[in-house]
């Protein structure tokens, strides 16, 4: 079954897999009275039903070889669906404060992994000094793990930075953007795709889930 969420501003996003995203738009076709014509661009694909229902997907990895302002009657997807169906290496980065998971993955599966745990505690309710001192260790454990985090992610994926095709991101955006300000991360968050998948606490088998998520293309129905 796809995976659904709310959209910012109203309407869904799911995450279809690239094989079945050909059927996806046929049967978006089905639903909505069929279709009425597609607008191609480099960075966008919006298909607008007969009944004024939209399918828009933000083009992943590389832009699609089309020109900009391309419109064609009824569905015209083909480009799209051999675009996100072509064998890629991607990098995976899954961080939250305390635990990391990172690894590089190939047709869905990985391939290449580590995954860690740092113990950081939570916020203390109680007040005064000990409030300080509680606070200047969680600190320093959270640095501990996000420098684990950061070590991890430079020996994966730094290393194997110029065979992968795009690097996928995922969870605590506050703790990713403290690991783009490591250096020796440059050239992964160079190939970071946009998007930031929601994981629970990164683990291997979350790992292995967002190996497959990272494939998935997101189309925004309105």
């Amino acid at each position: 079954m796809a995976r659904t969420r709310q959209a910012p501003g109203g309407g869904t996003v799911v995450e279809v897999e690239p094989e079945r995203l050909a059927r996806w738009f046929d049967r978006f076709a089905e639903r909505n009275d069929g279709v009425t014509r597609t607008e191609l661009a480099p960075a966008t694909v919006r298909v607008y039903g007969g009944n004024g229902v939209t399918a828009t997907v933000a083009v992943p990895f590389d832009p699609l070889p089309v020109e900009p302002g391309t419109h064609r009657d009824g569905l015209a997807v083909d480009e799209l669906v051999a675009h996100v169906t072509r064998p890629r290496t991607l990098g995976l980065l899954l961080v939250r404060l305390g635990a990391h998971s990172v690894g590089v993955a190939e047709g869905g599966r990985v391939t290449a992994s580590r995954t860690d745990r740092h113990l950081v505690h939570g916020r203390s309710a109680a007040g005064g000094w000990s409030q300080q001192r509680f606070a200047r260790r969680r600190q320093g454990q959270a640095r501990q793990s996000l420098r684990a985090a950061a070590d991890d992610a430079a020996d994966v994926l730094a290393a194997r930075a110029a065979d992968l095709d795009a690097v996928v991101l995922g969870g605590d955006r506050a703790a990713l953007d403290t690991l783009r300000d490591d250096a020796r991360l440059a050239p992964v968050f160079a190939k970071a795709e946009p998007r930031v998948l929601d994981v629970a606490e990164p683990r291997r088998a979350v790992l292995d889930t967002a190996a497959a998520r990272a494939r998935a293309v997101e189309v925004v129905v309105r």
